[in-house]
């Protein structure tokens, strides 16, 4: 599958699932965006793509989302697909003092500025019949860890808000899916404070194994190409199994 000249601007593309999906888009020949904050990261992401547009950028912030697209568009002239992948954990429960500052800081990262850079991208995926890929999780569906029910709030936010977009845009030919990815071997744990490896999961995983962000990757290229033409406002579950039990 090809993705030649098309234009793919990737947030949170300095590590994991997003690095991950910026290399894979890049060897099938996309002009990729590196989306991020870690300068130093995206740089060592860029490396393994061929001729990419590093935006140094918080999407939380307005007018560094502007800028994304600014440049985006000043460097391609169009926009073909925009993967939000940018997110982040906080743990907190409903009795810990913590809670809203932690809810507030997902719901900025993980819907406000994915709302706002998909506000601010579509004008011009519709002049290309572009789509959308929202990188959700199953702790949108599955209360599994009390700790993390702002986080799931959030992703669930974000899987409505990927139905209702996606029936929008339908008519403007404009396609919007959302990724919701089990357990993957990212660097989203640490930066949240836990340090439990990833192996520890395994076991709970039907198929044995925790998830790579290839495993993301792929399934975006296929949702993001022509092969996936008929497929929009559906919630892809990658996830090893783990919702079977």
């Amino acid at each position: 599958m090809s993705f030649s000249d098309k234009v793919v601007i990737i947030t949170g593309a300095s590590s994991g699932i997003g690095a991950a999906t910026a290399i894979l888009f890049s060897k099938e020949g996309a002009n990729v965006v590196l989306v991020g904050r870690n300068e130093t990261r995206l740089d060592e992401v860029a490396q393994q793509c061929k001729d990419p547009l590093i935006v140094k950028a918080d999407v939380t912030d307005s007018e560094d989302a502007n800028r994304i697209i600014e440049e985006t568009i000043n460097t391609y002239g169009k926009i073909d697909v925009l993967i939000n992948n940018a997110g982040i954990v906080r743990y907190g429960g409903i009795l810990d003092e913590n809670i809203l500052e932690a809810f507030d800081a997902m719901m900025n990262t993980n819907l406000r500025s994915l709302v706002n850079m998909t506000r601010l991208a579509v004008p011009y995926l519709i002049d290309t019949k572009g789509n959308i890929i929202n990188i959700s999780s199953i702790a949108g569906k599955n209360v599994r860890d009390p700790r993390i029910v702002a986080y799931g709030v959030t992703k669930a936010a974000v899987d409505n808000f990927t139905k209702g977009v996606a029936l929008e845009l339908a008519k403007h030919g404009v396609r919007v899916n959302a990724i919701s990815p089990g357990p993957v071997k990212t660097e989203i744990l640490v930066n949240a404070g836990d340090d439990t490896p990833w192996e520890a999961f395994d076991a709970f995983m039907p198929l044995g194994k925790v998830g790579e962000p290839d495993d993301i990757g792929h399934l975006a290229l296929f949702l993001a190409s022509d092969k996936a033409n008929s497929i929009t406002g559906v919630d892809y579950i990658c996830d090893n199994g783990v919702m079977l039990k």
